[in-house]
């Protein structure tokens, strides 16, 4: 393969032009690979009765599998079980939308025992990322949805 002698590689700042490009063109060719799986994102929050936020989660549906992308719970909040009504409802939530299992990454400074002590078992590491931790990534199959 040859490069195209007027082309110019380019190195800079974040370019949301280019993200929003990069997305289109993969999703297309994904599309393309796996007959147009859906996808979806959704969030799952917990918030005071003055609209104060708790905790929360952000996840996505894709091809059957349910991706956990983010979990916090306020510090002052942690211990008292929001975690894991977030997790639970967001895994109640991919069930309904037809999903048979969940994904998700920890590193090792976060919660990855935490993912484990719902079910989840880990299917690799990352090793040295960030730094000297590592990015352990956790597998689950949920439960058939409850009609």
């Amino acid at each position: 393969m040859t490069h195209d002698e007027t082309a110019r590689l380019t190195v800079g700042q974040r370019d949301p032009a280019l993200t929003e490009r990069l997305d289109s063109e993969l999703t297309a060719f994904n599309d393309a690979a796996t007959g147009g799986a859906e996808r979806d994102a959704f969030s799952v929050a917990v918030r005071e009765p003055d609209g104060e936020l708790v905790g929360g989660l952000t996840a996505w549906t894709w091809g059957g599998c349910l991706g956990i992308s983010l979990l916090w719970v306020r510090e002052d909040a942690r211990g008292a079980g929001w975690g894991s009504a977030l997790l639970r409802a967001a895994e109640q939530e991919g069930a309904r939308r037809g999903c048979d299992r969940a994904v998700v990454s920890s590193f090792t400074f976060q919660a990855p025992d935490f993912y484990r002590g719902h079910g989840y078992r880990e299917t690799g590491r990352m090793l040295g990322l960030p730094g000297g931790h590592e990015d352990v990534h956790l597998f689950k199959r949920l439960a058939a949805e409850a009609g």
